[in-house]
């Protein structure tokens, strides 16, 4: 039985080597419109998070999106993934 490889990004917040699927990707796509790719397949450069409440609230905090993004990420992002949580 063959294994699939499975793929690790790197969380811009807590620069942890996660596993795809322990991640959440957003984007920016060319024409600079940022938004929350959970189906991983989106174009445009992207930067990962992971799937956890106390990252999410540092990258707000910090910045750190903005900075890794290269551009001004909209509050509408940030309360988007945090929504994410809410049913947890």
């Amino acid at each position: 039985m063959h294994k699939h490889k499975v793929p690790l990004r790197k969380c811009v917040v807590s620069n942890q080597q996660l596993p795809k699927n322990e991640l959440i990707r957003i984007v920016k796509n060319k024409e600079g419109i940022v938004k929350v790719d959970l189906t991983g397949k989106l174009n445009g450069r992207g930067a990962y998070l992971k799937k956890d409440i106390k990252v999410i609230e540092k990258a707000i905090k910090t910045k750190k999106l903005d900075r890794h993004l290269e551009t001004s990420i909209p509050e509408d992002i940030y309360n988007e993934l945090l929504g994410l949580f809410e049913n947890e």
